[in-house]
C-alpha cells in the first residue's frame, strides 16, 4: 500500500494500516518496550524492514541481557489506530507528504505523529511562540501582539497548549494559523482549563503529539515535547520565562537545531524575566516587536507584515498644560504601585502625550516605575 492510499487528501482520516503493511510494523517497532527513536533508527538500518527488525528485536534484547522480551502485540497497535480514527485523528508517518520538512530535518524527529486538525498548516513557515505559565500582563499582551501580526504576516504560530505566554499567543493566531504541540496523547487535552481553546484549534488550526492516543501527559514529556515546537519553526520566541522553565528548554533545543532563538527583554526585577535576559545575555537576539521578528528572519522567506497607518504626531502642549499634566499624574499616584495604562485611561489623556511627562516625573525623581509597568509616588 503506498503512503497515497494511507494518506489521501480527502480531510477525513485515513483508513488504518493493516498488519501486513510496513508502516503498521513501523508503528508497532516504535511501541516495543525499551525501543527509543535512536533504537528504532538503528534497527531500520542494519535490518532494512520494520518487519526484519521487529523478528530480529528477541535476539537483540537477549543479547542486551534480557531474557523474557516480547515485542509490542499488533493488538495493542490495532487498538492505538482504532481509537486514532474514533478520536477523529490522523497518523503522519517520517517522509509522508504531510510530514513537516522543518521537523524532518532535526536528529530526533519522531517517527509517527498523530494530528487533528488542518494538516494543510504544517506546509507553511512557522514561528514557535512560548513563555511562563504564570505570565504577567504585559507579557500576556506582548505574546498576542507578536502572534497576530506574525500572522499576519503570513507564519503559523507553534507553541505548546500550556496556560498563560502559550494560551495567549493560540489565541490570538487562530484566524491565522497555529498548532498545539501536547505532552500526552492528542486527544487528551491538558490542562483541562484550555479544553475550549484545544476544541477551537482542532477547528481552525492544528493540534500535534508524537505519543499514542489517550496517553495522559506526565513531567517527563514535556521537555521532549519542546524539541517538537521548536523543531517545527524556523525561531522561538520566548516572551516570558523564569531563569529555570521549560522555555528555556525549548531555546535550547532550537540552538541546538540551529534555528533563531529570540526574546523580549525584562526588567531585571522581575523573576519572570530572568529566563529571557538569561538569553539576551548568552546572545539571543533582542526583539520589541513583529516587525523585529521580520526583519531578522528576512522578507525574502516570509511575506511583510502589513504597515500600519503612520501615528499623528502629539499635540505639543504648553507650560502652563504640562504642568497641570504633571499635577493630575501626582495627585493620582501615592505609595500603592498603580499600572501606567490605568493611569492613562483614569487622565483620559492619549498616551503619546502622558508617556513623555512621565519620563519627566521619573527623572526628576518624583514618580518610581516598577516592574510589570506599575507606578508610584516618591513620598
Amino acid at each position: 500500500m503506498t503512503d497515497k492510499e494511507h494518506f489521501p487528501s480527502s480531510t477525513h482520516p485515513p483508513l488504518p494500516p493493516t498488519p501486513e503493511d510496513e508502516q503498521f510494523a513501523r508503528l508497532r517497532l516504535l511501541r516495543s518496550r525499551r525501543v527509543g527513536i535512536a533504537t528504532y533508527k538503528r534497527l531500520l538500518i542494519e535490518h532494512g524492514t520494520a518487519q526484519n527488525a521487529l523478528a530480529a528485536l528477541p535476539e537483540v534484547a537477549r543479547a542486551a541481557g534480557v531474557s523474557d522480551y516480547k515485542i509490542c502485540p499488533e493488538g495493542v497497535v490495532q487498538a492505538e489506530l482504532r481509537n486514532g480514527r474514533a478520536a477523529g485523528a490522523r497518523l503522519i508517518c517520517f517522509g509522508d507528504q504531510h510530514y513537516p520538512l522543518t521537523l524532518a530535518e532535526i536528529d530526533d524527529a519522531p517517527p509517527f505523529i498523530w494530528a487533528i486538525g488542518d494538516t494543510s498548516l504544517l506546509a507553511r513557515p512557522m514561528i514557535s511562540l512560548v513563555g511562563a505559565r504564570n505570565a504577567s500582563s504585559l507579557g500576556t499582551r506582548m505574546a498576542k501582539s507578536l502572534a497576530r501580526d506574525l500572522g499576519a504576516a503570513g507564519y503559523v504560530v507553534v507553541s505548546g497548549l500550556a496556560r498563560g505566554i502559550d494560551a495567549a499567543a493560540h489565541h490570538a493566531a487562530l484566524p491565522t494559523g497555529t498548532v498545539a504541540v501536547q505532552a500526552g496523547g492528542v486527544d487528551v487535552i491538558y490542562p483541562v482549563e484550555n479544553t475550549e481553546l484545544a476544541f477551537a484549534i482542532a477547528k481552525a488550526g492544528l493540534r500535534l503529539s508524537e505519543h499514542p492516543i489517550g496517553m495522559r501527559p506526565m513531567a517527563r514529556h514535556f521537555p521532549s515535547r519542546n524539541r517538537i515546537i521548536s523543531g517545527l519553526s524556523r525561531a522561538t520566541i520566548v516572551v516570558e520565562a523564569a531563569a529555570k522553565s521549560g522555555s528555556l528548554i525549548t531555546a535550547r533545543d532550537a540552538l541546538d537545531q540551529g534555528r533563531d532563538v529570540l526574546a523580549v527583554p525584562g526588567h531585571p526585577f522581575d523573576a519572570r524575566a530572568a529566563g529571557c535576559n538569561i538569553l539576551l545575555r548568552d546572545g539571543a537576539t533582542l526583539i520589541r516587536s513583529a516587525a523585529d521578528v521580520l526583519e531578522i528572519l528576512g522578507a525574502a522567506t516570509a511575506p511583510e507584515l502589513p504597515l500600519a497607518p503612520p501615528a499623528p504626531a502629539p499635540r505639543k502642549r504648553s507650560l502652563r498644560e504640562s504642568a497641570a499634566l504633571h499635577a493630575q499624574i501626582l495627585a493620582r499616584l501615592g505609595p500603592s504601585p498603580v499600572a501606567e495604562d490605568q493611569l492613562i485611561r483614569d487622565l483620559r489623556a492619549p498616551a503619546a502625550e502622558v508617556a513623555p511627562v512621565l519620563v519627566d516625573l521619573e527623572l526628576d525623581g518624583q514618580i518610581s516605575r516598577q516592574a510589570g509597568g506599575l507606578l508610584s509616588k516618591v513620598s
